[in-house]
């Protein structure tokens, strides 16, 4: 099969640097580029530009290692510089520690020729010809790597459409999906956020034959953020402004919001700034909210509802994933049975409850704190794609009880506080029905949350998401003291599910 190849012309060492700054955004642990090309095509500086962006010094001294071998650097993705053109066997790649480079960053190769065939099958091949005054870059390969790099250059392609090609790009941040973000810098403008959206991978059908993210209802393309995102800021709520957009590719250039959190100097959050997002949320849920809504012209976003069929689905991460971790074993027949039936008599008890747009993921990490600003416009609000019509109370819950952060009982009752005062003085408010939904949408939250955090360690590697599995208990413990819930705690006590563990 013919490799897919694409080309760059590069004028100057300008759009040298620029191709080596589009690669480190695409560059992952494992990854192999191999740089080739006659002396002097510039192999040397495509590959100080890519470690210089990586790092985030663009006056990092990065020399050639023509006589080292390899130099090793400490960036954001680990890097490791192999020159082989002294090497006399491929097979003193060993020596040099190759693998081990690979096991824990990624490897640039000059003269890659050298190794006689010893390179990985996935590595990309950058070969640099000279082109009248300037150079073209050849990029050929074939699987994960070279579609990052071919969508990196893609995502070069979009800022260039939006007038935005000279731009600096760096890495910004990444979450728990596909989506990435970048900050994108150019002379004369304030940054922007590029926005990486690749549509969603439905995983194999986990029941009646449809994909998990079908049945919870996630978003699948970059549409669903900017219909709701629209809709949001025609609602004077404070989401980023979108400047350019292209919903097929997934890429967008966003207005960039600030990255003040609500945390203080000591990482402990700032309770002040809970009870104004509770009251923005209390502002939302006031509105009416249409259930369609535009991305673009001919292009319709429905929003889905938050079913039981999502809520049980959902609810359901803690027997796939906590239960097996915490007893070595898969949950039974019988507690699986027992817990769908718990939690379908609980959520019968959701009907006549307030139904409103939520956002879904309203917790300290999606919200911006701009503190020079005034009234609800100090909240920035991200991350919207994945809205649903659902009960208000979720919401609430997501943000008093912040997965990632500790929100003792007092600021808890605070932010809880500050959203029901602001619905009485709205009018039209029954608390009481309020308070039992926000207990039990606390209650399958964190039951969800505790598997999720088992399954990004034990499935995709990421064993930090460990450490916040005691506060999430403590979470859950609250929730169920409800005495709406008394029946689901006797079930989740009695089948230690409350109970402290060391995973």
């Amino acid at each position: 099969m013919t490799e897919p190849v694409l080309e760059r012309l590069l004028a100057d060492e300008t759009q040298t640097a620029r191709l080596g700054e589009d690669l480190a955004l695409a560059l992952r642990v494992g990854d192999v580029l191999a740089l080739k090309g006659d002396l002097g095509a510039g192999k040397s500086t495509l590959a100080r530009a890519l470690i210089r962006a990586l790092a985030d010094d663009a006056g990092l001294e990065v020399p050639s290692p023509t006589f080292t071998l390899v130099q090793s650097y400490d960036t954001r993705v680990p890097v490791h510089h192999f020159d082989l053109y002294r090497l006399s066997s491929a097979t003193e790649l060993d020596e040099l520690g190759f693998e081990e480079a690979l096991a824990q960053g990624a490897a640039l190769i000059e003269w890659p020729e050298r190794a006689e065939g010893y390179l990985p099958k996935a590595t990309v091949l950058i070969e640099l010809v000279q082109h009248g005054e300037g150079r073209l870059a050849r990029l050929s390969g074939q699987g994960v790597t070279f579609d990052r790099v071919a969508r990196s250059l893609a995502m070069r392609g979009f800022l260039e459409s939006a007038g935005w090609g000279q731009a600096r790009r760096r890495h910004f941040i990444g979450d728990a999906s596909a989506r990435s973000y970048e900050i994108v810098t150019l002379a004369g403008e304030a940054p922007r956020v590029l926005m990486n959206s690749p549509r969603l991978v439905l995983g194999p059908p986990v029941r009646d034959g449809k994909p998990y993210a079908v049945i919870a209802h996630t978003a699948q393309s970059v549409s669903a953020f900017v219909a709701i995102d629209r809709a949001l800021l025609a609602a004077g709520v404070a989401v980023p402004r979108i400047d350019a957009q292209d919903l097929d590719q997934g890429f967008l250039l966003l207005e960039h919001l600030g990255s003040e959190g609500f945390l203080d100097g000591n990482g402990e959050p700032v309770a002040e700034r809970y009870e104004a997002a509770a009251e923005l949320l209390a502002m939302m849920h006031g509105k009416v909210w249409p259930h369609r809504m535009a991305a673009a012209p001919g292009v319709v976003h429905d929003v889905p509802p938050f079913d039981r069929d999502a809520m049980l689905i959902e609810a359901d991460l803690l027997i796939d994933w906590y239960v097996p971790a915490i007893t070595g074993e898969p949950a039974s027949k019988a507690l699986r049975s027992g817990y769908h039936k718990t939690w379908n008599a609980l959520l019968d008890r959701l009907q006549g409850s307030e139904y409103t747009l939520m956002l879904r993921d309203f917790h300290s990490p999606n919200i911006i704190w701009r503190g020079e600003r005034s009234g609800l416009d100090r909240l920035g609000i991200v991350d919207v794609q994945d809205a649903l019509i659902g009960p208000c109370a979720y919401d609430v819950a997501s943000l008093a009880m912040d997965a990632r952060v500790t929100m003792v009982p007092e600021i808890e009752k605070r932010t809880l506080d500050a959203y029901v005062a602001a619905r009485h003085a709205a009018g039209g408010f029954d608390e009481e029905s309020f308070l039992e939904a926000y207990a039990i949408m606390a209650a399958q939250r964190n039951s969800k949350i505790l598997g999720i955090f088992v399954r990004l360690e034990k499935r995709d590697g990421k064993p930090y998401y460990l450490r916040h599995l005691p506060r999430i208990r403590d979470y859950l413990r609250r929730a169920l003291s409800h005495p709406a819930l008394a029946d689901l705690r006797d079930f989740y006590s009695a089948h230690g599910l409350l109970e402290e563990r060391a995973l």
